[in-house]
Formats: structure tokens, sequence, C-alpha cells
């Protein structure tokens, strides 16, 4: 039931999240009858949030559908479901919104490799966790997603603290609060494996 509400809670976030961005191709300084709130410029912040957050994310997804032919445990194949099902519709967001402020997906300075970033997988850790299955995968798995998480949940609080644009904001404590509730669902099946 609490993995429903978690989803539910997320899903809710991305419905309201959907009629955050402006519509037109600048949304540095709109103009019409938006709120305010909806006007407000994108920061180097934001811009940082979402191109680090991608990559990211789309590691999360990977590691989430190694689960589906590799997990013993049904609770690890189906909160690997549920990250997968949050998380590619926050990509897609993330994604307009980087079109729609001007900005390249990537940030200018990196080489391709993301393994610096809070909470990334090196290739060896992945090619590690690739080559897993049964309960040892599950185990992996876990301590994995939880480091993973909490990395993603470092880059959110950045956004929060620095952050200007009102729906990156609002993804942001969606993260911190989905992330943080899966550590926990996490963490109780890591000491009962």
């Amino acid at each position: 039931m609490k993995k429903l509400t978690i989803a539910a809670a997320v899903l809710s976030a991305f419905a309201l999240l959907g009629g955050c961005g402006a519509s037109d191709e600048n949304t540095q300084g709109t103009s019409g009858s938006a709120p305010a709130s909806e006007q407000a410029e994108a920061n180097q912040a934001d811009i940082t949030f979402a191109q680090s957050m991608i990559p990211h994310h789309e590691q999360a997804i990977d590691m989430a559908e190694l689960a589906a032919d590799r997990a013993a445990s049904k609770q690890v194949i189906d909160l690997a479901k549920q990250i997968e099902q949050a998380q590619n519709p926050e990509v897609e967001t993330m994604r307009r919104w980087l079109d729609q402020w001007g900005a390249a997906e990537q940030m200018p300075h990196g080489d391709g490799g993301h393994s610096e970033m809070s909470g990334m997988m090196s290739d060896q850790h992945m090619a590690e966790l690739e080559r897993a299955a049964g309960a040892e995968f599950d185990r992996m798995w876990l301590r994995m997603m939880i480091e993973h998480h909490e990395g993603a949940i470092e880059m959110a609080r950045a956004e929060l603290k620095d952050g200007s644009y009102p729906a990156a904001q609002q993804l942001a404590r969606a993260i911190i609060d989905a992330q943080q509730s899966e550590i926990d669902v996490m963490s109780k099946l890591l000491k009962q494996s």
C-alpha cells in the first residue's frame, strides 16, 4: 500500500508539473496572462539540476531494467518497476525544460562520463551488477540504488537552495520525498536479505 501511495504522489506531482512550464519557446521572460510563478526565469542552478539529473535518472532506469530478469525478490522487481515508471516521465520533463530554456542537455564541461556525479555508479560497478543474479543481485542492487538515491537527494537539495524555476523546485521536492521513502524501503529489504 505504501508503494502505491508513493507512486500516486509522484504521478500527481507530474500532473502538476505538466502545467508548470511555459508553452512558448521563450521562458526567459514570458509575457501574457500566465501567473507570475510560471513566468519565473530559470537560473544556472535550474539548468545544472536538469542537466545533472537526466543522466542520473537514466542510470537509475538502466539499473531498474536489470532487475526484471536478474532479481530473485518480487519486492525488488516491483520497486524497480516503480522507480522506472516514476523517473522516465521526470527525464522527459527535464528535457523539455532544457529545450525551452535554450540549454544543452549535457553540461558543457562534461566529457560524457558522469561517474563523478553524486551517487553515480562507475562503469565497473554497472558491469558487476549486470553479471550478478538472484539474491546476490538483489543485495548489490539495493546497496547501489540506495547510494544512487542519496546522490539524487543531494542534487535536489541543491536545486531547492539555489534554483529559481518553480516547477524545477517542485520536482526537486517530489524527488526528495519519493526517493527518501524508497531508501527506507530498500534499507528494510537489505536487512531482510
